[in-house]
């Protein structure tokens, strides 16, 4: 592949020119294409921000299908890793006359296993209520299904019970000598990706992956030459998950529920398992389960909040009933290793099916009590928390920094890699300074290889001067004060009635969500105030476009990845900066390393990760060259504060006003504008 391969076919006499009326030449898009045609041709890592409408998906796509390389496509959400594979993929290679090898692949847990699926229908629990009109749905679509993506049950709930009971999971696959093996979606879905050139992941899948291929000889991709990352300003966060250990009641419950269904609907009487003493010693450690995870949160105060777990607490009574559990655990174990060694020596196909089962579970108890002793035994680098939710007690222990962990099992790894998102620089939008990437070089262990990694900034398209107005007004009361509410309230009232409606208000917690839902959903009585919860995500978002007026108050989940392009969407009203909240014990742990390095936390953490949330949050307005609209950010400290000025400086160029009256002209001039366009 030439250096100017790209530039020709992109280019003015290129194939899209050719066959698009009214093409223009993008020399952002071409400038990143060719910034990522180097890095697959000579080895290199290129970071690159590509603003909203730059074309960013072609600018990588294309290079990565001429390269002859295997390329992995990784994005942050299922939503873009589909548009990929559905629509953009099939785009470029109509456009230039291209083959290629595509495969979609998800995480494992998107997929219907057969197995579970067929012990399912055969336990009692299928006949109740709550599962038998859903079991239904998915008997009918199995026989009809190609992929087992059960995102395609779109009758079915997400949330909806049965979904839980017939999903594969990392913990349930059998592997090869499963009889289900050859016809199973998980196994087809993998070969499909051996023979691909390109293959579309998320970011979960991918890093599932990276913490397999550690000390255990086992993956969940095959070997690729590049990476790919779309979104890339969320792989930290995503790779924090993967590479701490999380054990949680609930997990504990599965592993105890398929035991139970494993030995009895695989063929095998319930004589062995509840007879001769197995019975008790399963609901003594569910019984030990439940009194270690009710130990544990009484360390929370019974708040639902995310607490640390300093090393002290594993003594006394805890540490007794936490060595109680472990020897439970190391039971259940033994008990499934017996069990199955009588179940695969059965003539019988099923009962040899669950024998195969209880091997696993033998796996994963004792992955259990591996995991547990590593939290207990946590050491310097690590943090312990604990986190609860209704029912649901997660236990983990999560590494401070990922930087060495990202650079050694990523960037050394694998010989090409690109990193792009509409939000990777903090500071200047002057490409010249390389100074705008300094923070996720650092969070991403790349601020030690110059001579590898290149930086591009690919501003956007569109005119933000003329499209977009930033309001800060300076007279609200300060963000979490008892007056903010119902001053906030009242100004986005206001200025929901100049643009009468079309907004999204984003909040940076649940509690601010509901006090400004409340107060506008009495205030604005003639529009639909929507409220993030009430119904699915996708739901939701496709009643607001619907409606064309409506108001919809949302928090961390609208920021990003939400597209409404159009007139549906012209306000987008920010609560406050949105800042990580300080106590979270991984925030709190890797701020008081900096700490310990002299540097500022304040100033090397919370304000560079704000700046890319904000960013994310004023990128819901404008998605095409003809959106119109209004940002406010009704946060007075980002006059106030030095590091006001820094967070501004990250934003695109739009104009600016602090009063009331200034949105009232721009919009004013707006619907002048789009009345005699």
């Amino acid at each position: 592949m030439t250096s100017s391969r790209v530039r020709e076919l992109l280019g003015p006499n290129g194939p899209l020119a050719r066959s698009l009326p009214g093409y223009e030449e993008r020399p952002g898009q071409l400038a990143m294409a060719e910034a990522v045609e180097r890095a697959l041709g000579d080895e290199r890592i290129v970071l690159c921000e590509a603003g909203t409408g730059t074309g960013k998906t072609l600018a990588y796509l294309l290079p990565a299908l001429l390269s002859g390389k295997k390329v992995v496509v990784s994005t942050a959400t299922r939503a873009l890793q589909e548009q990929i594979y559905f629509k953009d993929v099939p785009l470029v290679a109509r456009a230039f006359g291209l083959e290629p090898r595509v495969a979609l692949m998800k995480g494992v847990s998107n997929y219907l296993c057969r197995r579970r699926f067929e012990e399912f229908r055969r336990s009692p629990e299928s006949v109740r209520p709550a599962f038998a009109r859903s079991l239904g749905v998915v008997e009918s679509w199995v026989s009809e299904t190609h992929s087992g993506d059960l995102g395609e049950l779109a009758s079915l709930p997400e949330d909806d019970a049965v979904r839980l009971e017939v999903s594969s999971s990392s913990d349930t696959r059998i592997g090869p000598s499963c009889q289900y093996f050859d016809e199973c979606f998980v196994t087809r879905m993998k070969r499909e990706a051996m023979g691909a050139q390109l293959i579309v992941v998320n970011h979960h899948l991918f890093f599932a992956d990276i913490a397999l291929r550690g000390p255990h000889p086992a993956r969940v991709l095959p070997d690729y030459d590049a990476v790919v990352f779309d979104e890339a300003h969320q792989l930290e966060d995503v790779a924090t998950e993967f590479f701490s250990v999380r054990i949680s009641s609930v997990r504990v419950e599965r592993l105890i529920a398929d035991i139970e269904r494993s030995a009895s609907g695989g063929g095998a009487s319930a004589g062995p398992l509840f007879g001769n003493g197995h019975g008790a010693l399963i609901a003594h450690a569910q019984a030990t389960s439940e009194r270690f995870f009710r130990e544990l949160r009484k360390r929370t105060g019974a708040q639902e909040a995310r607490v640390v777990l300093e090393r002290d607490v594993w003594g006394g009574e805890l540490k007794a009933i936490y060595l109680e559990f472990d020897s439970t655990l190391e039971g259940v174990a033994a008990f499934c290793e017996s069990q199955a060694g009588r179940m695969l020596s059965s003539p019988v196909g099923a009962t040899r099916a669950g024998g195969e089962a209880l091997l696993l579970a033998q796996r994963r108890a004792e992955q259990l009590r591996e995991q547990l002793s590593a939290v207990v035994d946590a050491g310097r680098g690590r943090v312990t928390w604990l986190e609860v939710q209704n029912r649901r007690v997660v236990l983990s222990a999560t590494p401070v920094d990922l930087s060495i962990l990202l650079r050694e099992r990523v960037f050394e790894s694998v010989t090409s890699s690109v990193l792009t998102s509409a939000t990777l620089a903090t500071a200047s939008r002057d490409s010249t300074k390389t100074s705008a990437f300094d923070y996720v070089r650092r969070r991403f262990g790349l601020d030690t290889d110059d001579e590898r990694v290149d930086e591009l900034i690919v501003s956007s398209p569109f005119d933000f001067s003329k499209q977009a107005l930033l309001y800060t007004p300076r007279d609200l009361p300060a963000p979490g004060s008892v007056e903010f509410w119902d001053a906030a309230s009242l100004r986005i009232a206001e200025l929901i009635e100049i643009t009468g409606g079309g907004a999204f208000v984003l909040t940076t917690s649940l509690r601010a969500m509901r006090e400004l839902h409340q107060r506008l959903s009495a205030r604005l009585r003639e529009l639909s105030v929507l409220i993030q919860g009430q119904a699915p995500k996708a739901t939701l978002v496709a009643r607001f476009r619907a409606s064309g007026d409506a108001v919809l108050v949302a928090t961390s989940g609208f920021w990003e990845g939400v597209d409404v392009p159009g007139r549906a969407l012209r306000l987008v009203v920010l609560e406050k900066i949105p800042f990580a909240v300080p106590s979270d014990p991984i925030i709190s742990a890797r701020s008081r390393a900096l700490e310990e390095l002299g540097e500022n936390a304040f100033m090397k953490l919370h304000v560079p990760a704000a700046a890319i949330a904000l960013k994310q949050g004023f990128g819901r307005l404008v998605r095409t060259q003809r959106d119109i609209g209004v940002v406010a950010l009704l946060d007075e400290r980002i006059h106030r504060k030095g590091y006001g000025q820094k967070l501004l400086g990250a934003l695109p160029e739009a104009g600016r006003t602090h009063e009331i009256e200034g949105v009232r002209e721009f919009w004013r001039a707006a619907e002048q504008r789009s009345a005699t366009a």
